[in-house]
């Protein structure tokens, strides 16, 4: 939360500053300790809540701070030394308020909860975890490698997404000026013509006419459909709509859930391996699933602290798959369930890879075919007439 803060110097100088604070006491604490006097201080109006990540990488902040516990330095004197080398305003408040809570006392994990735009349930959880076992460096390493390949499949399914958009825009755009521009100019060649075209080149034709007569109401027309898409899409992503949507498409539905279920498995097994029990570890992922597998995990919770087996009660709410359960089963017979978990994540990881690399091999050429057939066609039909004039004239 941002506060603007009347502040008053020691040599009489009067000036304004926005801090970034909890609240309005560490707001205070921040200037005091700038050596100014806060003369006024209220909170920034109008100022939204900052988005995750703004003004802090959550990975490279975990690199550094594991390489500087590896060397040998306590959180304390890390946290300084990060803040030494920080050249980011906004990072460096993070940083301060970071030290602040510390050497108040406070644990390293409450001090992170303080600011949960910034770190979310997840990281304080394994950070927590590690205060009981003393081993941060090894739950940090663990984090980096959970988000790392997270990334990477994130980075697959956007790769795979690149090429067929570019070809949608190009195609759309090509097939946009032919029916825009050269159909119209084409309609007013042949309108004096006098002759008889054939059916669908009279059709596109006839909307070339009316395209050069209405080329402003199109052009909003347009402009409003691309807005009211826009804003689809951006309801559809805020609510988990676009999830729910694909979930539904056939052939694809299924690779979803296999998606989501790679990210609860690889998530659970982190936890589970940082010393945090299942039906904990459990209540930590559920914000970061969808809506219909958030309640699957809830019914499993249940019969897990009814005293269900963990294997049991995932079956009995849909959340395996053959070979998952399998794994799942031989991980509570060897009392072994975090690489358990983390090795059916990497199982189905290596699924939606190799079906991301099949699905591109075959779908690109499609598209490209039918953008093909469409301009092709939109050339062939204006050409048409041309071609049945120079059979005429023959």
């Amino acid at each position: 939360m941002q506060f603007d803060v009347r502040t008053l110097s020691a040599d009489m100088v009067i000036s304004h500053l926005v801090i970034d604070g909890r609240d309005e006491a560490d707001a205070r604490r921040q200037v005091e300790a700038r050596g100014l006097f806060v003369s006024a201080i209220a909170p920034v109006r109008g100022v939204r809540k900052k988005r995750r990540g703004k003004g802090l990488s959550l990975v490279l902040f975990s690199q550094e701070l594991l390489a500087l516990l590896t060397a040998g330095l306590g959180i304390v004197e890390g946290l300084e030394a990060l803040l030494e080398k920080e050249a980011s305003p906004a990072t460096r408040t993070v940083l301060e308020r970071l030290l602040a809570g510390l050497r108040e006392g406070q644990r390293f994990s409450a001090v992170l909860a303080e600011q949960p735009d910034l770190f979310p349930p997840l990281y304080v959880g394994i950070v927590k975890a590690a205060e009981g076992t003393s081993d941060l460096p090894r739950s940090l390493a663990r984090y980096i490698d959970y988000q790392q390949r997270i990334d990477v499949v994130r980075a697959k399914l956007v790769s795979a997404a690149i090429y067929p958009c570019i070809l949608l825009l190009v195609g759309g755009g090509v097939s946009m000026f032919l029916i825009g521009y050269v159909v119209p100019r084409f309609a007013e060649v042949y309108q004096g013509a006098g002759r008889n075209l054939p059916w669908l080149s009279q059709q596109m034709l006839n909307w070339g006419q009316f395209a050069s007569q209405h080329t402003l109401a199109m052009l909003a027309g347009v402009a409003v459909a691309l807005g009211a898409l826009a804003l689809g899409v951006r309801h559809l992503l805020a609510n988990g709509g676009i999830g729910r949507l694909l979930g539904k498409l056939p052939g694809i539905g299924e690779r979803v859930r296999i998606y989501e279920l790679s990210r609860l498995y690889l998530t659970l097994g982190m936890l589970s391996e940082g010393g945090i029990t299942i039906v904990h570890a459990i209540e930590t992922v559920q914000g970061m699933v969808s809506a219909g597998m958030r309640q699957n995990l809830q019914a499993a919770r249940a019969d897990i602290e009814s005293g269900l087996p963990l294997s049991s009660s995932f079956e009995a709410a849909h959340l395996t798959t053959p070979i998952s359960l399998r794994m799942l089963r031989v991980g509570e017979r060897t009392g072994d369930m975090g690489p358990m978990l983390t090795q059916s994540a990497a199982f189905y990881d290596g699924e939606i890879s190799r079906w991301i690399e099949r699905f591109t091999r075959t779908f690109e050429p499609l598209l490209m075919a039918a953008i093909g057939l469409v301009v092709g066609a939109i050339v062939v039909l204006l050409y048409m007439p041309i071609f049945d004039l120079a059979g005429d004239m023959s």
